[in-house]
């Protein structure tokens, strides 16, 4: 598998990384020996990255993957990075409660993670969302303490607009930015992906199907479980379900027409994103069986031309989801959309 580099600052990783969130919340159940099964055939197929954060089921899914990595072979176990979100607050009723950004909670937060995935080290460190209460250079600068000590590789940002980018930038040395990115949100292309490549940040591509929207393989008359982020997600409801189904229709034909499907269609134009804004780009494929794996790690073998984006560009405009990214009360932690 192609390796590049995470920004000026940051490891090198595989062209494609593996988001774990879906093995463990937010997308109804899962299957606890399939999704390590998914770790392993990943790692196994040269896939190097593996994403997850501290608030997934509140620490099942960093322990699933330190359950993963410790039964996969040690070579394989050697070459995994992980990538790690931390700040959000939960409570037990599986409630959210805003973002701890304080020095203090971030090196808390980071000595449960380094427990929970039991290894000594993590590869690339960020808050899931600004803490509004604390400025960012605060919560960078703690991050980068941890790095002088050991504890973490790499500094990371998720969900940033380019001012906060550029003052984290300031404060230390940032490898990457994990931010949405897709056919169907493409809000970064105007100021963030620009801002990213200037400072030499990588983008970690996360939502490149949508939450599996334009996957291929969701349905019109689907029900979705009550856990399942998607039943309160805008972009599934009602007629704009329907007009974003219509999106993935037209993608459908031109994936057909190359003997690909549609997931690999859409997660191979990201791909192509990268060298069209001369940044490093890595899209997280949030694959939780080894059957939607092996599919998504076939987009690295499709090539599209100047011809195919354009069509696919006419199929799936800028702009033309239906429905915001998530519910209201969500976006507004959301500092990369200000």
């Amino acid at each position: 598998m192609r390796t590049l580099t995470l920004g000026n600052n940051g490891p090198r990783t595989s062209a494609l990384g593996l988001g774990c969130m879906g093995m463990s919340a937010l997308y109804g159940e899962a299957d606890r020996t399939e999704s390590i099964a998914t770790i392993h055939a990943a790692l196994e197929a040269g896939v190097t990255l593996l994403d997850t954060g501290d608030f997934y089921a509140m620490g099942h899914n960093e322990m699933l993957i330190g359950e993963a990595l410790r039964a996969a072979p040690a070579a394989r176990r050697e070459q995994a990075l992980t990538s790690v979100k931390f700040g959000a607050l939960r409570d037990p009723d599986g409630g959210w409660s805003g973002y701890d950004g304080r020095p203090a909670a971030v090196k808390n937060f980071a000595a449960y993670s380094l427990q929970r995935l039991g290894v000594d080290h993590i590869d690339v460190y960020r808050i899931a969302r600004i803490d509004p209460d604390v400025p960012v250079e605060e919560t960078v600068g703690a991050i980068a303490e941890l790095v002088e000590k050991g504890h973490v590789r790499h500094i990371g940002l998720s969900e940033v607009g380019a001012d906060t980018l550029r003052r984290a930038a300031a404060t230390a040395p940032i490898s990457d930015l994990q931010i949405e990115y897709s056919l169907l949100s493409r809000g970064i292309e105007a100021e963030i992906l620009p801002t990213a490549a200037e400072l030499g940040i990588g983008v970690t591509a996360y939502g490149v199907l949508s939450r599996g929207l334009i996957s291929g393989h969701f349905t019109r008359d689907r029900k979705l479980a009550a856990n399942d982020f998607r039943s309160m997600s805008p972009r599934f409801q009602g007629e704009n379900l329907d007009r974003n189904l219509d999106l993935v229709d037209a993608l459908r034909k031109i994936a057909e027409q190359k003997g690909v499907s549609v997931a690999q269609t859409a997660i191979a134009w990201v791909l192509a994103q990268g060298p069209r804004h001369d940044a490093a780009i890595v899209p997280l494929v949030g694959a939780r069986r080894r059957d939607r794996l092996s599919e998504a790690l076939g987009a690295l073998d499709v090539t599209l031309d100047d011809a195919d984006l354009a069509a696919i560009e006419a199929a799936v405009p800028a702009g033309a989801a239906a429905g915001a990214r998530y519910p209201d009360s969500q976006m507004a932690h959301l500092d990369s959309e200000h």
